[in-house]
């Protein structure tokens, strides 16, 4: 689970990537000139991706730690698998 701080600081950050998906969303309907759009798009996934590196991390910090900590090899297993698994889709969203 996320600390409390954590949490706060992605709540903070996902406030300012709906502002900032909503400014793209009036950009497209004022029909702003496109590599502008294209450009707050992409910091918009670059925020996104800030994101989910903090997630992350704190996955890293509590719950595969506690897996390893415990030396439960089946939940050690689970929680590594699992850990491959988003870092693939996560690697994913890059390419």
């Amino acid at each position: 689970m996320m600390s409390d701080e954590t949490k706060t600081k992605v709540d903070a950050r996902l406030k300012k990537i709906l502002g900032q998906v909503g400014g793209v969303q009036r950009m497209v309907q004022q029909d702003r000139y496109c590599v502008d759009v294209l450009l707050q798009v992409a910091a918009s996934r670059a925020a996104l991706e800030r994101v989910g590196q903090i997630v992350l991390r704190a996955h890293v910090e509590t719950c595969v730690t506690t897996a390893v900590a415990s030396k439960n090899e089946r939940e050690i297993r689970k929680k590594l698998d699992e850990l491959m698994d988003v870092l693939s889709r996560f690697s994913s969203i890059k390419s």
